[in-house]
């Protein structure tokens, strides 16, 4: 399964605690978008290749 998190204010203890632990049965990917240069059309690219996503 492929998981996109997005998290609109960083990372934070919880998120990263279960991307990890989501991470080493599924596919997945973070994107934070509190990091200046986010590319808005490969995040709806994301979107719609993922199975499910999770926004912080």
């Amino acid at each position: 399964m492929k998981i996109l998190h997005i998290l609109n204010d960083g990372p934070s203890k919880l998120s990263d605690q279960i991307i990890a632990v989501q991470s080493k049965e599924h596919e997945t990917k973070v994107v934070d978008l509190s990091k200046p240069g986010v590319s808005y059309e490969s995040i709806v690219d994301d979107i719609f290749s993922s199975d499910r996503v999770i926004s912080w």
